[in-house]
């Protein structure tokens, strides 16, 4: 992942999250969908806001898992038991 020097508490859309992960933000959307990648709204504009410390783990060990060749149903699984 392109970690570029942030600070902790930043709050990203998912855009800036893309660039900062070099994840597609296509990529990110499915992930939301899928309840993997938490997000919060932004009032009235609807639009998602990450935390970018607590996103870039997640993205971080999504990446793990599926290098070690478990299923997104697998991945959604952990997470679920975690």
């Amino acid at each position: 992942m392109n970690k570029k020097a942030t600070e902790k508490n930043n709050i990203l859309t998912i855009g800036e999250l893309a660039e900062v992960s070099g994840t597609r933000q296509t990529t990110l959307k499915y992930y939301t969908e899928l309840g993997l990648l938490p997000f919060s709204q932004d009032g009235e504009r609807l639009t998602r806001k990450y935390k970018e410390e607590e996103a870039l783990e997640r993205l971080e060990k999504i990446k793990e898992l599926k290098e070690k060749r478990l299923t997104i149903k697998e991945i959604i699984e952990h997470f679920n038991k975690s």
